[in-house]
């Protein structure tokens, strides 16, 4: 199901069922939603025990009046499913719903997605609510969208999950044991299985040191929760199909391949807690940016930004508050990137338990009269006046490469960092350059389709899985360019070493090198590049050996036995060129040599050079381009624009040279056919 919304929507969590006893309170929170122009509250996220109070029992009595209450004053309802937290009566009564952890210990009742998997019960109970609360509120006029549990998350090492992952592996390995064998490379250390019986999943009380077992076991975790969620829209399908599904997902988290859950939902959702003022803001504009734009390319069409915080969170280890004006810069990025909603943890704060002092719109004290809640309302009102921009895409010439399964790969893998692989970090590295200089990107998978890229950037994609290297080959072939680094080419999707040298196959051509050893270097250690136009570059953590074949030699490691040898390499190759870096560096390296690509590509990029820590990113309709210019300084900042804009919340024409102020943010709209 394709969607889009023709609003934005403005909102956030709310808890009433914690205000039940409170009288006047849910009356005040209506009123108190007008002032803020919040048009949506997603509702009813840990609400089981309210409506079930005991097994069999329901009362959707108080769920009825929140829902008729939001309806009366124009507020729309994300109706939350409530698996993400069982009642304590369900624990006692049927303790096969606990979850068992790595080390075989099994959970007692508490915290939340503390549920098993496979519980054939569990998943019965989800089924029954999740029907009763579709066919009652099927025709509400406050629904807008179904909101699945809650940041699923997790896994569950209980003997019914054991034997399901057991009858996984029969399947994808076609009742072969010895292709299992084979594929995990069970001959080191004497590993062979001689019956499916003796595989358990990874636990640190057993086997670890099995990669391929490792990965395959978050392969199937991934298509349990898939699963598990395909039980829950069932019943929502039945009774509601034209009402979309969302769940909302949690950073580039680790547990779940989210490039899956993807299309078990309707709409991407996502909750965004980036620690602003922790030191470098306009590095954390980028790695927030990031992830918008990876939820964005999921289904290339709009997401929600179903949680953020207003002011500050309680479970950072610093929990600094957002200064004045960066609610609504950070969240206008989040609209800038194919946000069509912001919303926030929480409306109203809780006033006990774990997050009674997380941020929220409405304090402690209640009322209107705080900064907080002052910012939050301002907020309102510009996404009312931006309502145009609501189901609008961006498009992008380049794309990165993230892929969980990679990450999972290459951080198990013993060597380089042991501990800190730094990916992630990595990969928003590379992402940087592009975001500073206002160019769309897209984050996609190597599965993905790259024909529609000038440029693909794939960081440290050390497992590059069957097909891939031939599919590269058309791409460069055809005059694509792609950038490869260190560490690139290495395993297969089973996670075994390819042979005949990296990077696997047909990319040693294609790239026109060969990559023989990688020097890791110490943290107190560094070496230096140096380019053939006589500039030097430091080199960090990674220093990879490589032979230049058919590639042409960009830059050269000055240091160690290995200076002189290749550190960057461009080969032409058909159409298109294929460059690859050999070293990871501070970032200035990076920013200049896709400033260069920049250039020489022509990408689509609505504004010039602008000031360090200013970027302007774009969405389009189908006559019209919105660019969003961002200031993510503590100082006011100039930007020349090369066309004539019309400035969509004041009206007024713009161009020239116009004055962003502190974390300042403008929407400028001009017709495509300028």
């Amino acid at each position: 199901m394709k969607t889009t919304f023709n609003k934005l929507y403005h909102g956030a969590d709310y808890n009433p069922e914690q205000w039940k006893d409170y009288p006047g309170v849910i009356d005040e929170d209506m009123r108190l939603m007008k002032l803020s122009k919040c048009n949506v509250m997603s509702i009813n996220i840990f609400g089981w025990t309210e409506i079930e109070p005991a097994e069999g029992v329901y009362d959707f009595t108080f769920l009825d009046y929140v829902m008729d209450k939001l309806a009366e004053n124009d507020v729309k309802a994300i109706l939350a499913t409530p698996s993400g937290a069982r009642p304590a009566w369900m624990s006692k009564a049927h303790p096969e719903v606990l979850r068992t952890n790595a080390d075989r210990t099994v959970n007692l009742h508490g915290e939340r997605h503390n549920h098993c998997l496979t519980s054939p019960y569990y998943r019965k109970k989800v089924y029954e609510i999740n029907r009763r609360l579709a066919e009652r509120y099927k025709d509400h006029p406050a629904l807008l969208m179904w909101h699945l549990s809650n940041e699923y998350g997790g896994e569950c090492h209980c003997e019914m999950c054991r034997a399901k992952f057991v009858e996984w592996l029969k399947k994808k390995y076609n009742n072969d044991l010895d292709d299992l064998n084979a594929k995990y490379w069970t001959k080191f250390w004497s590993h062979t299985y001689t019956d499916w019986d003796q595989i358990e999943p990874p636990s640190p009380l057993g086997e670890t040191a099995v990669h391929a077992l490792n990965l395959d076991w978050k392969r199937f975790t991934t298509e349990q929760v898939m699963d598990f969620i395909e039980n829950e829209v069932a019943p929502l399908r039945e009774f509601t199909p034209d009402t979309p599904v969302t769940a909302n997902f949690m950073e580039i988290l680790q547990d779940y391949d989210y490039y899956k859950l993807r299309n078990v939902v309707d709409v991407i959702s996502w909750d965004n807690y980036p620690r602003w003022h922790s030191g470098n803001d306009v590095a954390m504009a980028q790695y927030a940016a990031f992830q918008h734009d990876n939820f964005r390319s999921f289904k290339s069409q709009p997401f929600f930004l179903m949680e953020s915080t207003p002011s500050l969170v309680n479970w950072h280890e610093y929990n600094r508050m957002k200064r004045p004006g960066m609610n609504i810069l950070s969240s206008l990025q989040a609209v800038a990137h194919g946000s069509d909603s912001v919303q926030y943890f929480q409306w109203r704060k809780s006033r006990g338990s774990s997050e009674k002092m997380h941020g929220a719109v409405v304090d402690h004290c209640g009322h209107e009269n705080t900064r907080v809640f002052k910012e939050v309302a301002k907020l309102g009102d510009i996404l009312e006046n931006l309502s145009e921009v609501a189901g609008t895409n961006s498009t992008s010439d380049v794309a990165v490469i993230f892929e969980w399964e990679n990450r999972w790969a290459l951080n198990d893998m013993q060597g380089l960092i042991r501990d800190d692989k730094k990916y992630n970090e990595t990969c928003v590295a590379h992402y940087a350059p592009f975001w500073q200089r206002g160019v769309n990107v897209d984050v996609i998978d190597s599965l993905s389709d790259w024909s529609k890229y000038k440029l693909v950037v794939a960081p440290m994609l050390y497992m590059v899985k069957t097909g891939i290297p031939e599919k590269i080959a058309e791409y460069v072939e055809n005059g694509g360019n792609v950038v490869f680094t260190y560490a690139s080419g290495w395993v297969d999707e089973n996670d075994l070493c390819y042979l005949g040298g990296f990077p696997a196959g047909k990319l040693k051509d294609v790239f026109g090198i060969w990559a023989e050893e990688v020097d890791v270097l110490y943290p107190d250690q560094n070496n230096a590049v140096e380019m053939t136009d006589g500039k030097s570059y430091k080199a960090i953590d990674y220093c990879e050996i490589l032979h230049a074949n058919e590639a042409d030699v960009l830059a050269t490691f000055k240091d160690d036995f290995y200076a002189g040898s290749p550190a960057v390499t461009v080969n032409n190759y058909g159409k298109g060129k294929a460059y690859y870096i050999a070293f990871r560096d501070c970032g200035d390296f990076l920013d200049e040599f896709y400033g260069d690509i920049v250039d020489e590509l022509g990408l689509t990029r609505e504004i010039g050079d602008m000031p360090y820590g200013v970027t302007a990113h774009t969405r389009e309709s189908d006559t019209d381009i919105y660019t969003f210019v961002q200031n993510y300084t503590t100082e006011p900042c100039d930007v020349t624009l090369s066309n004539v804009y019309t400035d969509v919340l004041s009206g007024e024409t713009v161009s020239g040279q116009t004055t962003l102020p502190k974390y300042g943010v403008k929407v400028l709209k001009r017709s495509k056919e300028i």
